[in-house]
C-alpha cells in the first residue's frame, strides 16, 4: 500500500528505475491489493452463506420437532363456560402469556408456533388475559405478525439458496 501511494517519480528515483515500469509495478501492486479484498468480501459472504444455512436447519428441525415430540402444555378445552379466567378466554400457554406481558418486544422471544397462536387468538380474549386494554392488544398482534411474515421471507430466501445452490458441489 506504502509503494502504491509514493509519488511515481520518487519511487524511480529511489529504486533507479523509469517511470513506466514504476507505473506497471504500482498497477500490479493494486491489483493485488483489489484481489485480496474481493477474496476477503468472498470468504465473508460465505460465511454468511453456511450461517444461514444451519440458521434454516436449526428452523427446519424446530418446525419438524414438535410433531416429534410434543409440547408439554396441555390444550386448552372449551367447556363452554363464560369464565374469565385467562385459561378459559385464551389457547395461550402461562409461559407464551408471561413472555407477552414482561418482555419489552414479546414478539422477538416467542417462536413462529407462539406468534401464530398469538394471531389466531382473539383480540378481546388476548386484551383481557393480559389485562390490557384491546388497542395494546391489537398493537402486539401486529407486531407479531410483522415478525412471523420476516421469518417466513427468511425461510423463504433460505429455500431460494439453497435451491439455486443445489446441483453445485457440496460445501463443507
Amino acid at each position: 500500500k506504502v509503494l502504491i501511494d509514493v509519488p511515481r517519480s520518487d519511487l524511480a528515483e529511489e529504486l533507479a528505475q523509469s517511470e513506466t515500469k514504476i507505473q506497471v509495478l504500482q498497477d500490479t501492486l493494486q491489483q493485488v491489493l483489489d484481489r485480496r479484498e474481493e477474496e476477503r468480501q468472498s470468504r465473508q459472504l460465505l460465511e454468511l452463506y453456511l450461517e444461514a444455512l444451519k440458521t434454516e436447519d436449526s428452523i427446519l428441525s424446530r418446525v419438524a420437532e414438535p410433531q416429534a415430540a410434543p409440547r408439554k402444555e396441555m390444550d386448552v378445552v372449551d367447556t363452554g363456560t363464560t369464565s374469565t379466567d385467562s385459561s378459559a378466554t385464551t389457547a395461550l400457554s402461562d409461559q407464551v402469556l408471561a413472555a407477552l406481558k414482561e418482555k419489552p418486544a414479546p414478539e422477538l422471544c416467542l417462536d413462529s408456533q407462539d406468534l401464530e397462536l398469538v394471531l389466531k387468538e382473539d383480540a378481546a380474549a388476548l386484551a383481557s388475559a393480559l389485562g390490557w386494554d384491546k388497542q395494546k392488544a391489537g398493537a402486539l398482534q401486529e407486531a407479531c405478525d410483522q415478525e412471523l411474515s420476516k421469518r417466513l421471507k427468511q425461510v423463504q430466501a433460505l429455500h431460494s439458496l439453497r435451491s439455486a445452490s443445489k446441483g453445485k458441489k457440496t460445501l463443507p
